[in-house]
């Protein structure tokens, strides 16, 4: 098979739009909802009426924590008037944002599909009085959570701090090392009008800062907040239709090992069957890559991606990323242009960093463009949600 045989390659993503976002938004989640798809679509040079799919994250139910999603497939197919032939609700297990969509726009259930993913998660964290806990609102110890519960692991950072203890121990990676992937994203994020931290952070801050789940401290997470992102995903032959479509040049979601984060097999490594399975779809290398918009959910996450993409060696993410030089906007690898997770807030599953790497291929991204970005690199979470994509320009 060809590289021009695959399917992604028979899709584009044509449009990128983002509600209003901040720590809190004095705006319910599903007006964020529509002032993203709206924006969009008009991105995509496009009107509602040629919108024909619809796909949203989580689906709905039990995914619906506090600060998830506002606003269903059908209550937004209604607001909009839209009329569906293909439609989705992905409540787990989402390895890119676009990769149901792309699927259906490559085999013809779709024309024009559009995917977002909005959260309240800031005004949900303030109104609890700190930031909502994962898992169900009745946990009970049963599948997953046998294992979890017993042992207080429902939040995220409670579960990735083990695989950031075992990498730094595995490798001789510090803290201080690791410092500057939140310190050269504060920097980035300076340059986003939309981030939501923007006031400089140094090594010495990041070191003092309270520690989480150890080694994870204050400055190594997410920031909670509210904001919608949606994405077009078009058919390859509308191109000429559209306003500036960027390429799937290839993209993979192989998840090889036990899809629970507490039955990891090698917890030093994460990503590397995903992202191996992306580069075969492609004759792009690393070298070829201009922009790295990389999960950051916690900073643990953009290593294991620097090292599984091939960016670096395994063990070499702490003294690739030292000093910041080689991941700033005139670096090698300049990484989460807009501040990522980690200062531009967390918009989640890749959404944030999706719409960042459309914007760096196009050359639209002010006064944190990369010059000549041509090739992006996104990936989303790892582990059993590991997905990993390149977008090109068209």
């Amino acid at each position: 098979m060809s590289v021009k045989d695959f399917f992604e390659n028979r899709a584009v993503i044509s449009g990128i739009g983002q509600s209003a976002i901040g720590r809190t938004v004095d705006r319910a989640g599903f007006q964020l909802t529509l002032d993203a798809i709206s924006a969009a679509v008009a991105d995509a040079g496009l009107t509602v009426d040629d919108i024909d799919g619809l796909s949203m994250y989580p689906g709905g139910g039990v995914a619906n924590l506090p600060g998830y999603s506002a606003g269903s497939l059908y209550e937004i197919a209604d607001a909009l008037n839209i009329t569906t032939t293909w439609k989705q609700g992905v409540v787990e297990g989402l390895s890119l944002p676009f990769y149901g969509a792309a699927m259906a726009v490559a085999c013809g259930q779709a024309r024009h599909a559009v995917v977002w993913r909005t959260v309240k998660e800031g005004s949900a964290a303030r109104q609890a009085g700190g930031r909502p806990a994962y898992g169900s609102t009745k946990p009970a110890a049963e599948g997953p959570m046998a294992w979890l519960l017993p042992v207080g692991m429902l939040s995220p950072v409670v579960q990735i701090a083990p695989f950031a203890t075992r990498y730094m121990h595995e490798y001789g990676v510090t803290r201080d090392q690791l410092a500057w992937i939140p310190v050269t994203q504060r920097s980035h994020a300076a340059l986003n009008p939309d981030a939501v931290y923007t006031k400089p952070l140094t090594v010495d801050d990041y070191l003092g800062g309270r520690m989480i789940s150890s080694p994870i401290s204050l400055f190594d997470c997410d920031v909670p907040c509210d904001g919608a992102t949606a994405i077009v995903v078009s058919a390859a032959d509308t191109a000429p239709d559209l306003r500036k479509p960027v390429r799937i040049e290839a993209m993979a979601g192989v998840v090889d090992g036990r899809p629970f984060w507490e039955q990891w097999e090698d917890m030093g490594r994460v990503g590397h069957g995903c992202a191996r399975a992306m580069w075969d779809r492609t004759d792009l290398r690393p070298a070829d890559v201009d922009v790295a918009q990389l999960y950051d959910g916690f900073t643990i996450e953009c290593v294991w991606w620097l090292e599984a993409m091939g960016f670096c060696g395994p063990g070499e993410a702490g003294s690739f990323v030292d000093g910041g030089e080689r991941i700033g906007l005139s670096g090698d690898l300049p990484l989460n242009t807009w501040g990522g997770q980690l200062s531009g807030g967390r918009l989640h599953a890749a959404f944030g960093h999706t719409a960042e790497a459309v914007r760096q291929v196009r050359g639209e991204a002010g006064g944190r463009q990369v010059p000549g970005a041509e090739v992006a690199a996104v990936t989303n979470v790892g582990g059993p949600e590991a997905g990993a994509a390149l977008l090109t320009r068209f």
